[in-house]
């Protein structure tokens, strides 16, 4: 053949009978050149349809639209038009033998997948066939052969209604790892009960927790389980759970079906296998055990039906578990038991998470506004633990709150209750067992915990929490209203002047404290309003008080701070040895003992010295020592003050001391007396002993002065005594 100078760009070489031109060397034009074109064309596209191996190679060998001259122009487009009808492109599965899948694949026939890796391709062709292999999706000859190109998305959703064992499943999950998690939305997963559903979403994946889990019950209850062989971490990265029975629980279906367990038939659909009631409580009852849940966890759990003790389904949170704390002290008939063989098979736990009441329940609610028209409970199917409108009587403790501020359009609230309710089903002769159990934790916090309010200005302020405050107002502790009542074996400082009540088993004292009951003076006094209650009980005649306990009782008043005290108008003192109450103005504070001879008729505030000086300061009233000259008029004698005795007082002791035949003070004959000068004069040995232990602050040791000023050859007892001090 004779060569031409004509350019071809197909990758082959062309040999053919064509007509040439004048210069012979190229193809004439006419119909003889267009016949052998269509010719060449079938020959090249047999030639690629008989290529073996078919591999991707032979994409190589497909030529581009444009061509080099007139005759290559012709023949690529005759090719092209030929080629998608010829089969020659390489599957992503190569048949086997055996297989009824292709050989090769039609270009028209063949679809490439976007955005998909190898192994997914190669998993995807054993159910999609007319898929190329990954990694072409880029080759512009497909697009040139028209090559239909399919989306992963798109791939992924064909596979609705596939059938395919769930081991192939989880080879396609495996392949689909690392893939973006959008473009899967749609992904079929096989259920343990041989359905396939469309999407991972509310689907369930069997794990170690969910064996103990009937399948067939929870098929039963509307749930997607996914097939053991098929479950696959990918499932959970695009929405399914693990089937821990938490999550069996909180699904939509379950508590669809807790819903409705009240309802007149059932909750029963008669049309499909769906769950009675019983194995409904059951089913419920065995997930809320075997999650571990507490006492308001899920508190849409309180509208599953229980039977009561008469047989009658009632909301799980209308029931009260038989034996148990809160039934011990429940007036009987306020609430229905649970069906005792029901309690008796779960037990507590299981109940209790579901609202039966086992113990007194807790309300626990933020940001409540305290308006009392507003505080209503909840409508619903359930109670609520965020519901304060539970509360008995949560109206009338909110108008308490709001007296203690001034009015305002906008109500002050409560960033956080914590409060008990039920209090108003306790019997009343089981207050005492009842209030043992509120003074444990977690019902204590309750209690003791005060409930901080926000104000419309913005600032703070702490008010007497709900359950204390409903406690002081009812007759809970020994019959009586706990507020005003010391406790029995409590601080004997406050003897007489309150009321004792049997606070036996229940001796938690800030329980105590909250609810009212007084436990010590320094604990009332503590209290906003304490020393005002204090004094207003000490300016009641007919409460009794000691002289002893009376001077304790000044000594810790004189250690408030005056502008936190307001003055009274009456005061108990004690007049020639009588204590009795007096008129405040006439009330004056012992401060110096050698005075006192000075006070006949003269009301007394016994009084530690060193906080004598405050408490005359708190009742502004008068010290003795400023209502008496105490002028000595007497003479005396000048006696140094021994050895032994400067040795036991001190530093402070005086180096002598004025002795007197009878010491005049004022016209008066007393024993001694210590001028404002710092001299002590005495007329009597114990007059001597009380003034050098007074002038030198050693008071408690005057006896022992006057035992060695008597006989000084007892110094050696003395001080050896001196070692147990």
């Amino acid at each position: 053949p004779t060569p031409s100078d004509e350019p071809l760009g197909v990758p082959a070489l062309l040999i053919a009978s064509f007509p040439l031109d004048s210069t012979r060397r190229h193809a004439a034009p006419g119909p003889l050149t267009d016949f052998l074109v269509q010719r060449a064309a079938d020959a090249y596209a047999e030639l690629l349809g008989g290529w073996r191996p078919v591999t991707a190679g032979i994409i190589d060998l497909v030529p581009g639209p444009l061509g080099k001259g007139e005759l290559d122009g012709a023949l690529r487009q005759a090719i092209l038009e030929r080629l998608p009808r010829t089969s020659f492109l390489p599957p992503a599965l190569p048949p086997r033998d055996g297989d009824d899948l292709p050989e090769s694949l039609r270009p028209r026939d063949a679809e490439v997948v976007e955005g998909a890796g190898a192994d997914t391709v190669r998993v995807l062709a054993e159910v999609l066939p007319t898929l190329l292999p990954a990694g072409l999706e880029r080759r512009a000859e497909l697009r040139t052969l028209g090559v239909a190109r399919v989306p992963l998305t798109d791939a992924v959703d064909r596979l609705a209604g596939l059938e395919k064992e769930p081991g192939w499943w989880r080879r396609l999950y495996d392949s689909l790892a690392g893939i973006d998690p959008d473009r899967l939305s749609g992904l079929p997963v096989p259920l343990a009960d041989g359905r396939t559903t469309i999407g991972p979403r509310q689907v369930l994946l069997p794990g170690a927790e969910a064996g103990r889990i009937d399948p067939e019950v929870l098929a039963r209850l509307g749930l997607k389980v996914a097939h053991p062989d098929a479950a696959h971490p990918l499932l959970e990265k695009l929405g399914a759970l693990p089937a821990t029975p938490r999550a069996v629980l909180t699904t939509p279906q379950v508590r669809a079906a807790v819903a409705a367990s009240l309802d007149d038939d059932g909750g029963v659909n008669w049309e499909e296998d769906v769950l009675d009631a019983d194995e409904l409580a059951d089913t419920v009852l065995a997930l809320v055990r075997d999650a571990a849940l507490e006492p308001g966890d899920e508190p849409w759990l309180g509208a599953l039906a229980l039977p009561d003790e008469d047989g009658e389904p009632a909301p799980a949170c209308e029931l009260v578990f038989p034996g148990g704390p809160f039934a011990q002290v429940m007036r009987e008939g306020e609430l229905a038991f649970v069906d005792a063989e029901l309690a008796a098979k779960w037990g507590e736990q299981p109940l209790a998470a579901c609202g039966v009441l086992v113990n007194f329940a807790v309300v626990r609610a933020t940001d409540v506004v305290l308006d009392p028209d507003e505080l209503e409970p909840h409508e619903g199917d359930f109670t609520e633990p965020d519901d304060p409108g539970l509360l008995d009587a949560v109206d009338v403790w909110c108008e308490d709150i709001l007296d203690r501020f001034p009015d305002s359009p906008v109500p002050p609230v409560a960033t956080e209750i914590i409060a008990v309710r039920d209090l108003d089903l306790v019997d009343e002769d089981k207050w005492a067992q009842a209030l043992t159990l509120l003074s444990r934790p977690p019902l204590r916090d309750a209690i003791v915990q005060p409930v901080r309010i926000l104000l419309p200005d913005g600032t703070h302020e702490v008010v007497r929490p709900y359950t204390a405050w409903w406690l002081r107002g009812n007759p809970v502790l020994d019959g009586r209203r706990p507020a005003g009542l010391r406790a029995s074996g409590g601080d004997s400082l406050l003897r007489g002047l309150y009321d004792e009540a049997d606070a036996t088993g229940f001796e938690d004292e800030q329980v105590l404290r909250a609810l009212g009951v007084r436990t010590s003076v320094a604990a009332l006094l503590d209290e906003p309003g304490g020393a005002a209650e204090l004094l207003d009980r000490l300016a009641d005649a007919e409460r009794e008080v000691t002289g002893a306990q009376l001077h304790a009782l000044y000594g810790s008043l004189a250690e408030l701070d005056p502008e936190q005290v307001t003055l009274p108008d009456d005061l108990r003192a004690v007049t020639d040895g009588r204590v009795e109450v007096v008129d405040a103005a006439d009330a004056v504070v012992c401060d110096s003992p050698d005075l006192l001879p000075f006070t006949s008729g003269v009301p007394l505030l016994p009084v530690p010295p060193s906080r004598a000086a405050g408490l005359a300061e708190l009742f502004q009233v008068r010290r003795l020592s400023e209502s008496v000259t105490g002028q000595v008029t007497s003479e005396g004698t000048e006696h140094d003050v021994p050895e032994p005795v400067r040795a036991l007082l001190g530093r402070r002791t005086p180096s002598f001391y004025v002795e007197h035949e009878e010491l005049v003070v004022d016209g008066v004959e007393i024993d001694w007396r210590l001028t404002d000068d710092g001299v002590l004069h005495a007329a009597t040995l114990e007059g001597v002993a009380a003034g050098l232990a007074w002038a030198a602050g050693q008071w408690p040791r005057r006896f022992e002065v006057g035992a060695l000023l008597e006989d000084p050859s007892r110094t050696e007892e003395l001080e050896r005594d001196r070692w147990f001090d």
